[in-house]
C-alpha cells in the first residue's frame, strides 16, 4: 500500500473514531461534548482549518501540475477551488483573530454576529446574511457533489466529461456513504455545537476526495 493511501486510510479512520466519540459523549456526557470536546477554539475546530487548509494546498499542487500540463483553463478553476478552502480555513478560526487577540474593525464590531473579523457570521439588521444567502444552496450543492456525483461519474456521459474537463475531484461512493452516514448522526443527536463536528467530518472527506479521486488522472 502507498504511502497516499495509508494516509487515506487514516483520515477514513480518523472519521470513524471522531462519530464514535460524537455519539458517545453527546449522549453520556453532553456537557462535555458541548464545553470540551466541541469548543470553540477547541480542537475540533481547529482541526477543521487546519484540514481546509490541507485540501486548499492539494489543489494548489494540482493546479500547478495541470498548468504545466498545458490545461490552463481547468488550471485556473483548480486554483480556484484551492482559494476557496484556503478562505474557508481561515474563516474557521476568524484569520486567527483569537490566536493573535487583535481588535475587530468598527464594520465588523457593528455588523458580525460574534464581533469578529469574518464573513461568515455578517449581520444584515436580524439577519445572518451568510447563512440566509448561501445555507440552502451550498447545502444542496454539497450533497450533489458528494452523493449525487459519484453515482453519476461511473456512468460516463456528459457530466463526466465536463468534471474531468473541469478537474472536480469526483468521490469514491464511500465518502457518499460516510457523508450520509454523518449527516444522519448529526441530524438525530440533541447536543450543543454538533455542527462543528459536522465541519470537521466534512474537512477530512474532503481531504480524502482531494487526494484520491475517481477521476485522478484528470485532476493533475
Amino acid at each position: 500500500m502507498s504511502m497516499l493511501r495509508k494516509f487515506d486510510a487514516g483520515l477514513m479512520a480518523v472519521i470513524i473514531a471522531t462519530l464514535i466519540a460524537t455519539v458517545i459523549l453527546a449522549l453520556t456526557s453532553p456537557d462535555y461534548f458541548t464545553l470540551v470536546f466541541a469548543k470553540e477554539d477547541g480542537l475540533v475546530e481547529y482541526g477543521t482549518a487546519l484540514f481546509l487548509l490541507i485540501a486548499s494546498i492539494v489543489m494548489a499542487r494540482h493546479a500547478a501540475s495541470l498548468w504545466g500540463q498545458g490545461r490552463r483553463g481547468a488550471a485556473v478553476l483548480t486554483a480556484v477551488y484551492g482559494l476557496m478552502f484556503f478562505m474557508a480555513a481561515g474563516e474557521e478560526i476568524s484569520w486567527g483573530q483569537r490566536i493573535i487577540g487583535w481588535e475587530s474593525g468598527e464594520f465588523f464590531l457593528e455588523n458580525n454576529k460574534q464581533d469578529e473579523t469574518n464573513l461568515h457570521n455578517l449581520m444584515v439588521g436580524d439577519v445572518h446574511l451568510t447563512k440566509s444567502l448561501f445555507g440552502p444552496v451550498l447545502t444542496i450543492c454539497i450533497l450533489l457533489y458528494l452523493v449525487g456525483l459519484p453515482l453519476i461519474y461511473p456512468k460516463g456521459g456528459r457530466i463526466a466529461r465536463l468534471a474531468d474537463r473541469m478537474a472536480v475531484p469526483v468521490p469514491w461512493l464511500k465518502h457518499a456513504a460516510i457523508a450520509l452516514i454523518a449527516s444522519i448522526i448529526i441530524a438525530v443527536l440533541d447536543a450543543d455545537r454538533k455542527w462543528e463536528v459536522y465541519e470537521l467530518i466534512f474537512s477530512l472527506l474532503i481531504v480524502s476526495i482531494f487526494l484520491l479521486p475517481q477521476n485522478r488522472d484528470a485532476t493533475r
